[in-house]
């Protein structure tokens, strides 16, 4: 039998990712803070500080492939308009950016992807701290389990 104490444990564990927000690495330090204090308490408990966990690494390796996809789309977009050999220093420094190329397009949409991404992470946390409230179990969508 669940207690209120056990779910408000397991909501405020994935709550706490919220945290990120306001210390670096906060959706980490939190979970991890209130998983491990609690986790031999209840395997309720123990199961959400796994799963908000597990998604907090499961979305920090997303956004890091994202980002080594994307950022070199821009790099290259930018740089394509310096012309290096003969550059004399910042007389005359332009940058001729023309019309957009398809790298400009693919970098735009990964990153579309990463703005719907974490508009999608915040409605998975507050979801789970619903179910977690309501003494139900919820498992992340696309996480991989790192802690089992």
């Amino acid at each position: 039998m669940l207690t209120n104490h056990q779910k408000n444990i397991a909501t405020f564990i994935h709550l706490s990712t919220f945290s990120r927000f306001i210390i670096p690495f906060g959706n980490f330090i939190g979970p991890i803070i209130l998983w491990v204090s609690n986790k031999d308490k209840s395997e309720f408990i123990d199961e959400h500080g796994k799963q908000a966990i597990n998604f907090q690494i499961s979305i920090l390796l997303y956004a890091i492939i994202l980002g080594t996809l994307t950022i070199p789309f821009f790099i290259f977009k930018i740089f394509n308009g310096i012309d290096f050999i003969d550059f004399n220093g910042f007389n005359d420094f332009h940058i001729n950016m023309g019309k957009p190329s398809p790298l400009l397009y693919i970098g735009g949409g990964l990153g579309a992807i990463a703005v719907i991404g974490f508009i999608l992470e915040l409605i998975f946390i507050v979801m789970a701290s619903l179910k977690a409230r309501d003494g139900k179990l919820y498992q992340y969508p696309l996480t991989i389990n790192f802690l089992k």
